[in-house]
This record gives C-alpha cells, sequence and structure tokens, in this order.
C-alpha cells in the first residue's frame, strides 16, 4: 500500500529538506517508486539538492490550480528507474490552494508511486496545514537547540490535531562531544520533551553540507558510517 510521508520542522534550517531527499533517493535505491514534493512555496530548496535545478518548467501549484497535467511538473532523476521530483513555486504565489486540493493530488500519485515524500515549509501556517492533510505519516525534524525542541513539540501537537497517528521525530546536527557539556538539550532532554518515537540521530558532518552544496545526495556515497545510519532510520520508517 502507498504511504504519503511528510518531513516538517518548527523551525527553519533543521534539515528537513536534506533529510527528505536522502530518505527519498534511499526508498529509490531500495527499488520503490518514490517521488519527492517541495511544499516550501518561495523557498525552493529540493531541486538544488537533488542537483535538478535546471529541469524545472513546472511546480506543484501549477498542478494543483490546474494549469497542467501531473506528469508535466513530474521531474525524473536520470540516476534511478523510479525517483521523481516535483519543485515548489520559486516566488509568493496567490493562487488560492486547499487541503482538498492536496488529498486529491496524493491520492492520484498513490496510483503511481509506493511512496510521496512531502517536505513541508517550517512552522504551523496555511502552507503547512496544505502540506500536512494528506499525511499518514510524519517525520519532524530538530536539532538540539532549545528553540529548536520545542518548536518541534509544538508542530507535533499540530500533527497530532490534524490525525496523523504515526508520528516520529529525528535529531539533526548533533554534536556528541557539546552534549556532553550539558550546555545544549542532550537525548534524554529531547525525548522527555517530544512524544513521537525517535527514528536516529545523524551528526554535525561537513560531508552532508558539501553534499547539498554539490547537489549529489549524501546517501549515494555507500559504505560510509552516514549512508548506514541512514538506512537504520529509513528501515525504522517503513516497518511501522
Amino acid at each position: 500500500m502507498s504511504e504519503v510521508i511528510i518531513v516538517t520542522s518548527g523551525k527553519g534550517g533543521t534539515g528537513k529538506t536534506m533529510f527528505s531527499v536522502n530518505i527519498g533517493t534511499l526508498l529509490a535505491k531500495r527499488g520503490y517508486k518514490t517521488v519527492l514534493i517541495d511544499m516550501d512555496m518561495g523557498l525552493r530548496n529540493m531541486d538544488l539538492y537533488m542537483g535538478l535545478e535546471n529541469n524545472v518548467v513546472y511546480n506543484i501549484m501549477d498542478v494543483l490550480s490546474g494549469v497542467c497535467r501531473v506528469r508535466k511538473a513530474l521531474i525524473k532523476d536520470s540516476r534511478f528507474n523510479d525517483l521523481y521530483m516535483m519543485a515548489a513555486t520559486p516566488g509568493k504565489d496567490f493562487r488560492d490552494i486547499t487541503p482538498l486540493h492536496m488529498e486529491i493530488l496524493c491520492e492520484k500519485l498513490k496510483e503511481q508511486f509506493d511512496y510521496i515524500i512531502i517536505d513541508s515549509p517550517a512552522g504551523m501556517d496555511e502552507g503547512f496545514i496544505n502540506a500536512a492533510v494528506a499525511a499518514d505519516k510524519a517525520v519532524v525534524v530538530t536539532e538540539p537547540e532549545v528553540a529548536s525542541v520545542r518548536d518541534a513539540d509544538t508542530i507535533d501537537n499540530c500533527l497530532e490535531e490534524i490525525g496523523i497517528e504515526k508520528r516520529f521525530f529525528v535529531v539533526n546536527k548533533m554534536r556528541a562531544g557539546l552534549m556532553a557539556t550539558g550546555l545544549v538539550p542532550n537525548l534524554p532532554d529531547i525525548s522527555e520533551t517530544l512524544k513521537p518515537r525517535l527514528l536516529g540521530v545523524i551528526q554535525d558532518d561537513d560531508n552532508i553540507y558539501i553534499s547539498t552544496n554539490t547537489g549529489v545526495p549524501i546517501v549515494l556515497k555507500e559504505d560510509t558510517y552516514i549512508a548506514e545510519n541512514f538506512n537504520k532510520i529509513l528501515d525504522r520508517l517503513i516497518e511501522d
């Protein structure tokens, strides 16, 4: 059965787009038909992280507003047989979109794909509601920083109100040495604050920063601890 997974955060800069791209890439590597949808309107970055910025013609708002058919906005990643992306708008878009539009789109995509990964805007505005309404699962990406953890808890409460029962969180940009000082929240502190299940942690690593700037998902570098870690996180996400 196909699944819609929303990846979100309470504040910007936590790494949710990086996470979405790498999880989607791993799903495609495993043979699942996967589409990544960038719903961060006006702050479009997924195309850059995938190295597909020169391939964008139509975006998701063109689909939702009826300007083009779904297939016109699907951008194929040539590195895989079944990995596609749908870009967000590059600037503000004042076309009226409702949650129903997104529900209908996701139902159509489920006929073609095993997994639909939605990279939502940070925070709890109307764009977040539109992105989340059709999700079967949710992953909240946070970092070991007090405001980020509090905002993650707030966004999780909103996901619960929407009715998403299967919710998880990931701690990104972890620096174990700094955590050990007690100057930033540690994993027990974060887990005590957040109700969802912890999928895993992602260490702060320059290689991830380089990968997002070069448009090559970090999980494509096999036999590294980062790729192994992402695979374990994905196992926990899809086994539930």
